[in-house]
């Protein structure tokens, strides 16, 4: 694999476990740089990003959700926050329209493939106590925060030349289409 982009798609590896290092400055401006420069609907950016890396600010993050206990572990977090997409399937249509949901995933894979690039790894945790999170991170009632990436250099540093899972990825004759269903 020649091309430096597909590499680092195909390569990229969650990371759950980090090292007892804060993530350097100019890494994290990087990342979150990344995470602004994605493309969204209409370009209205309608997100903002809430950085944590208080020990004890994290700690209780990772109890927003079943699985975000990495959080506590972590150099940094980034809060992903956007107008509230769930009243766009109000019949008032009121609320941001999902697609916002679509420019949120892009600009989060923008901060992940960053990181990887800078030897940070990472890993997203869905929100599931929306109100503890509302508490923690004081963000305004219309507001909405589903997604809350993990940032930090691995505790072990093989997890970024790890190689993929065998069967890890489906066949694209199992998910690709022509045409029609």
């Amino acid at each position: 694999m020649s091309d430096p982009v597909f590499r680092a798609i195909a390569s990229v590896r969650v990371v759950r476990d980090f090292a007892d290092r804060p993530v350097e400055a100019e890494h994290l401006d990087r990342i979150l740089g990344a995470g602004r420069h994605a493309g969204s609907s209409k370009n209205l950016q309608r997100w903002t990003f809430i950085v944590c890396r208080e020990r004890s600010q994290l700690e209780a993050l990772a109890k927003v959700g079943p699985w975000a206990g990495h959080l506590a572990g972590a150099a940094a977090a980034v809060a992903l926050v956007t107008p509230d997409p769930r009243g766009a399937l109000d019949p008032r249509g009121d609320g941001a329209p999902l697609s916002i949901m679509w420019d949120l995933g892009r600009a989060a894979q923008n901060m992940v493939l960053a990181a990887w690039e800078l030897g940070i790894g990472s890993v997203p945790a869905t929100v599931y106590e929306h109100d503890l999170a509302r508490e923690l991170l004081g963000y305004p009632d219309d507001q909405h925060c589903e997604y809350i990436l993990s940032f930090g250099y691995p505790a072990d540093p093989s997890d970024l030349t790890r190689p993929p899972r065998a069967g890890g990825r489906r066949d694209l004759d199992e998910i690709v289409r022509e045409d029609r269903w």
